[in-house]
């Protein structure tokens, strides 16, 4: 047994505080905040609208600190203004567990426990899912919350729907939430894994009463509908924005020359599929494709199982600096396919996307030339560099 003076003066060291939120749970909430008191007192109760007993309860208890509303919004939304007060209270972390008794106080020794090795986490207590009294709904709702929250992250873990968990509040501060029912549970785990917290599980005990005692508020079709839509919702961000994000993040977290020379240089590819994805990458960096030109270099590239780190680096030709110099080739190429009708245009740093409506056929028929004559000027280029430098560096016989 962890010795609970201890754990005590550790819950105020590392200013750690429980949340509780409740709705209609008067028949165990006050066990469960008379087990949690053994541990600490910094604790934050939310009646979610009760319309039971809670309130009367909760007075009983003087060194709580309570939040009380009279409609029920939600548990995620109790949540929330938990989170919110705790850091007004200035914790820098809060566990939250459930008041209808089937997590256990004792298991709070284990969040701290984890705690002092790694500051930074999000801790899952995952709960044994196989043992007696487990509702099937609650199974099954957590295999398939636990495929999406791989599907949005990256990241395997065992329970996703546990309400036992402990939160790096300092890490968490402006963060906007859109949710307020039981799919906040879901969307505060991806957005955070999203911001870089890292998320890791410890085994907690869980205690489901028989069916005939069970009091639930979950409500099967509403929110597995709500959770469905959120799941729609984050996938999409997710193949959207973060995992392009997160491979550019990857790709240029050193400096340009090193990504350059990691990809081209030690990659484990043919020669001629690092010049040809130069190559590509140069084309799809002129060829008229504004606004889309990465997005389909960086299929387009999956497709062809070409380099696509060289791709993005050689699309880069399109940056804002060089945007004047190639609508300017544009034009001047542009003129050999329509001598009579083309026009000239000054060079100007001024040059911009807008001037495209300037003859726009030719300057499409000139920067789709320009880009395949650069594009295999640079491929070649690219190819014969590496055969210089591999011979330049190879052993002598």
């Amino acid at each position: 047994m962890p010795d609970i003076e201890i754990i005590r003066e550790k819950f105020n060291l590392f200013k750690v505080c429980v949340i509780i939120p409740t709705y209609n749970n008067a028949q165990t909430l006050a066990a469960v905040i008379h087990d949690v008191a053994g541990y600490t007192r910094n604790i934050i109760v939310i009646n979610d609208g009760s319309t039971d007993d809670t309130e009367q309860i909760l007075s009983s208890f003087d060194f709580i600190k309570k939040i009380n509303y009279k409609k029920n919004k939600g548990k995620g939304w109790a949540l929330r203004q938990g989170f919110k007060l705790a850091e007004e209270l200035k914790y820098d972390y809060a566990i939250t567990i459930d008041s209808d008794g089937q997590h256990f106080a004792k298991d709070l020794p284990l969040f701290i426990e984890k705690l002092e090795g790694d500051r930074d986490s999000i801790f899952l207590g995952s709960r044994n899912l196989k043992q007696e009294n487990m509702p099937g709904k609650n199974s099954f709702g957590n295999k398939f919350s636990n495929f999406w929250f791989t599907v949005e992250t990256g990241l395997t873990m065992p329970d996703t729907q546990t309400g036992y968990r402990l939160y790096p509040l300092h890490l968490m501060k402006n963060m906007r939430f859109i949710t307020r029912k039981y799919e906040f549970e879901i969307e505060v785990l991806v957005r955070s894994s999203w911001r870089g917290i890292k998320i890791d599980s410890v085994p907690v005990s869980v205690y489901y009463a028989p069916k005939e005692e069970r009091i639930t508020h979950f409500r099967p079709f509403k929110d597995f509908f709500r959770i469905g839509v959120l799941n729609t919702v984050l996938v999409l961000i997710a193949f959207l924005y973060i995992k392009p994000r997160d491979f550019f993040r990857s790709l240029f977290q050193k400096n340009w020359k090193e990504s350059v020379k990691e990809h081209l240089i030690h990659a484990e590819q043919p020669d001629t599929v690092k010049a040809i994805s130069v190559g590509f990458g140069i084309f799809m960096g002129i060829v008229p494709l504004w606004g889309f030109q990465l997005l389909i270099a960086i299929a387009l590239s999956i497709i062809l199982k070409l380099n696509k780190a060289l791709v993005i680096i050689a699309a880069n030709i399109s940056v804002p600096p060089m945007i004047p110099l190639i609508i300017f080739l544009s034009y001047k190429v542009g003129t050999l396919w329509l001598p009579d009708t083309s026009i000239a245009i000054p060079f100007s740093s001024k040059i911009t996307l807008e001037s495209i409506k300037i003859n726009l056929l030719q300057y499409i028929y000139g920067s789709i030339t320009l880009a395949v004559v650069a594009g295999l000027f640079f491929g070649a280029l690219t190819f014969a560099l590496l055969k210089f430098f591999k011979r330049k560096t190879s052993p002598v016989a």
